[in-house]
């Protein structure tokens, strides 16, 4: 197995650690350590690609392999902000269907010998989702210092209600990403669903 594969296998592993760590309100810091995990995650996921591609390490495995672990790790943050009471399931709902949507595709495509690569739009949408998991997380570490009496903030309601409202913006509009993009990879790819048996 190649680094950029060692790599996203890292990326999987290191899944249930901030899950655990950003579920766990009752250890100090929890959004601190789960922000550090998952942007050794992110991180890992550009450094995979970057080395597969300078050094031509692209290989099937890592086609299939490496959006699969964005998938993973994108779902489960948001997935742990729904139970956080962060955002609507409805968000959720609607990344989990474009992942779904765009497996199938991929599916398909394989059984027919082809292997569909991320496009674009999907890449942006992965950064639009980290990022604002990670604004999310910070935010919600500074509202948590603010609890622990570590920092003071004046105006804490109007700066909880400006936090809630950062957060939402964010999440929104990776959800919106989300939309665009399995809707333009549905376009690109609409052959294999048609010509599907």
């Amino acid at each position: 197995m190649n680094m950029p594969n060692k790599l996203t296998l890292l990326r999987l592993i290191l899944v249930p650690f901030y899950v655990f760590f950003l579920l766990m309100p009752a250890v100090p810091h929890h959004y601190l350590i789960a922000l550090i995990i998952f942007s050794v995650a992110a991180y890992t996921d550009h450094l995979d690609g970057k080395i597969a591609r300078k050094y031509n390490m692209i290989t099937d495995f890592g086609k299939f392999a490496d959006p699969l672990a964005d998938k993973v790790m994108i779902l489960s943050a948001y997935a742990c902000f729904v139970e956080l009471g962060l955002t609507s399931s409805v968000a959720l709902i609607i990344i989990m269907f474009r992942e779904f949507l765009v497996t199938s595709i991929r599916l398909v495509a394989s059984a027919k010998g082809e292997v569909v690569a991320a496009n674009n739009w999907g890449k942006a949408k992965t950064v639009s989702q980290m990022i604002a998991v990670m604004v999310v997380m910070l935010l919600q570490y500074i509202l948590e210092l603010n609890k622990m009496g570590i920092i003071s903030m004046e105006h804490t309601d109007t700066v909880t209600i400006g936090i809630t409202i950062a957060d939402e913006s964010f999440i929104w509009l990776s959800v919106l990403l989300t939309l665009i993009s399995g809707v333009i990879y549905l376009i690109q790819n609409f052959r294999f669903i048609k010509n599907a048996k």
